[in-house]
């Protein structure tokens, strides 16, 4: 019978050997007193208590209670539980019991809490099909 080893079992490479060694990227916190007019755009992960008037294109964004966007929102993941006047396009979206949305929202995943108000259109994201070949041959002409 084997026994579980004690230790992790060391690997043959080292991983900066495959992928150079990236930085973390910090969470963005815009507060509850900052208005931004603009667009926002990040790598990163963004906490928005405040107010932005413009597009954001952003990795995750977290909209708190008295977090405000009137513009495009682009992500690969999106928790309201603020208001958002404009189209939502993310893998996951998560509306909780306070969040209002007026605008479409193009999703992989879409929750709804209880209480959550959605004035929109929601759409499915839909992955690419990939192109089929024909097995048949065309007729000559």
């Amino acid at each position: 019978m084997f026994s579980k080893p004690t230790k992790p079992v060391p690997s043959s490479r080292p991983e900066s050997a495959d992928a150079p060694s990236r930085k973390p990227i910090a969470c963005s916190l815009i507060t509850e007193n900052v208005s931004v007019e603009g667009d926002l755009k990040s790598d990163g992960d963004v906490q928005l208590d405040g107010a932005i008037r413009g597009d954001l294109d952003v990795a995750h964004l977290s909209i708190g209670e008295t977090g405000q966007v009137e513009g495009a929102v682009t992500a690969e993941a999106v928790e309201i539980r603020g208001r958002v006047a404009g189209t939502i396009t993310a893998r996951t979206v998560k509306l909780y019991a306070t969040a209002r949305v007026d605008g479409d929202i193009t999703h992989g995943q879409l929750s709804v809490e209880p209480g959550a108000y959605f004035a929109g259109r929601s759409v499915k994201l839909v992955p690419p099909v990939p192109e089929q070949l024909s097995l048949v041959p065309e007729a000559a002409e």
